[in-house]
């Protein structure tokens, strides 16, 4: 065998080692964002503990993203496997309407979405119709019950409102899905599994996005009165 013959048979077998590999990136390739997502829901099931009794899915919503992506995930960790629509953030949070959440808040009145873990408590029906009721577990979304903070769904929350205004419109701090993707949290997600609000970032190929405004949590005082606190990235 002459040196040019060895050269080419050298390269058809590297190609052939790299090809299944790039083949699985091609037909997964969200498997990086996945990853993180997943390590993301193991966490926060470890960090919450027993007050959460149903762990097989987790429900993640990345704030950190613009409202026209799909950033709400359905972390399936028993298959390993996610699933990815729109979901609204509120009012208070994003007051310039451009689509990029600025304020978090724990609130009463403020409209805004919270961050932090959430249970996800029983169905009933309300303005929006069926919605799953809120429990918040740390102090940055404590009031989610009081707040009435829950799912539901809502037609600025489709596909079809990002294709004409290029972004969702806004809830008053609830998380709100189009009807479609709603029954999807109906079946998956209520009855005491894990919801967690952030500034993740994670964009659809893994990679980490970074919001082109400042995103804060709005507090209050002992004394009544409000103040800002900038605090960007994950809860």
């Amino acid at each position: 065998m002459n040196r040019r013959d060895l050269i080419k048979r050298s390269l058809a077998a590297t190609a052939a080692v790299a090809l299944p590999g790039r083949l699985f990136a091609q037909a997964n390739p969200t498997a990086a964002r996945d990853a993180r997502l997943m390590g993301i829901a193991r966490d926060e099931l470890a960090r919450v503990g027993a007050q959460i009794w149903r762990r097989d899915i987790v429900g993640i919503a990345d704030f950190g993203l613009h409202s026209a992506h799909k950033r709400f995930h359905f972390v399936d960790l028993e298959n390993e496997r996610v699933a990815s629509y729109h979901v609204s953030h509120g009012t208070g949070s994003d007051g310039e309407h451009d689509g990029w959440l600025k304020r978090y808040s724990n609130i009463e009145g403020s409209e805004a979405s919270s961050r932090g873990a959430f249970m996800t408590r029983s169905w009933y029906v309300g303005r929006y119709g069926t919605s799953i009721r809120l429990d918040g577990l740390d102090s940055t979304n404590s009031n989610a019950l009081p707040r009435a903070i829950v799912m539901h769904q809502a037609n600025y929350a489709t596909p079809e409102h990002v294709d004409r205004w290029g972004r969702l419109g806004r809830s008053n701090g609830c998380f709100a899905m189009g009807p479609e993707q709603f029954d999807r949290a109906l079946i998956d997600l209520s009855g005491g599994r894990l919801l967690v609000s952030g500034s993740y970032g994670i964009a659809e190929d893994g990679s980490t996005v970074t919001p082109p405004v400042a995103q804060y949590d709005l507090l209050r005082r002992e004394d009544g009165t409000t103040f800002s606190r900038t605090n960007p990235g994950v809860f």
